[in-house]
């Protein structure tokens, strides 16, 4: 069931589009485009993130037939309220070598298991852990960010060859990487592009 946008959010997005065109962008990878740009009032984002429509869309249909997600901090659990989502850091310890974030996602994985959707938008350790487990995700929503490990880290993303939405720069948050799983969660689930409509995309 298609969400009813507020219009605030509406002309927000109408005056997106008449700053930036993102009409060349495939319906998913535009989606996510435009909500994190939307997220974070940061037009740059067009040109930051890295993802894969093909990936999106096998992510899709995972995340609409009731695959898990997992976040790595409670902001980002709290940017989405359409799903529930596994969040281990309260129960997490820091540890010799391993962060409190890192530890949190080792516990998720044991939970969870293979076929998730990862969304990491605070510590760039909580994404390198998840890349030393064997947690085939269905995505990775790596968004880490800070100056120290947030950029290496979405680059080890990539280089990894795991399904992804990643950004090349420093910058990131639980905000941006809670408005990416949401575009997925938002997008029609039946969609050919309705994309000049944000009540049917956003």
């Amino acid at each position: 069931m298609n969400r009813v946008v507020h219009p605030i959010e509406e002309e927000s997005y109408r005056r997106l589009r008449a700053r930036l065109d993102t009409s060349h962008f495939p319906p998913l990878t535009r989606a996510v485009v435009e909500r994190v740009i939307h997220s974070a009032a940061d037009l740059e984002y067009a040109t930051d993130l890295v993802m894969d429509e093909a990936a999106l869309e096998r992510a899709y249909a995972a995340l609409h037939a009731g695959a898990p997600v997992v976040v790595d901090v409670e902001m980002v659990a709290a940017g989405i309220t359409r799903r529930e989502t596994v969040c281990r850091l309260k129960e997490a310890v820091a540890g010799p070598g391993l962060t409190r974030s890192a530890h949190a996602i080792r516990l998720a994985h044991e939970q969870v298991g293979p076929g998730a959707l990862w969304v990491i938008g605070n510590a760039p350790t909580a994404l390198e852990e998840l890349l030393t487990l064997a947690a085939d995700p269905a995505l990775v929503i790596g968004l880490p960010v800070g100056f120290v490990g947030a950029a290496e880290s979405k680059a080890a993303l990539r280089e990894s060859g795991l399904p992804a939405v990643s950004n090349v720069s420093e910058k990131g948050g639980s905000a941006v990487a809670a408005a990416a799983l949401n575009a997925l969660l938002y997008h029609p689930t039946s969609y050919p592009d309705r994309s000049e409509h944000p009540e049917e995309t956003s």
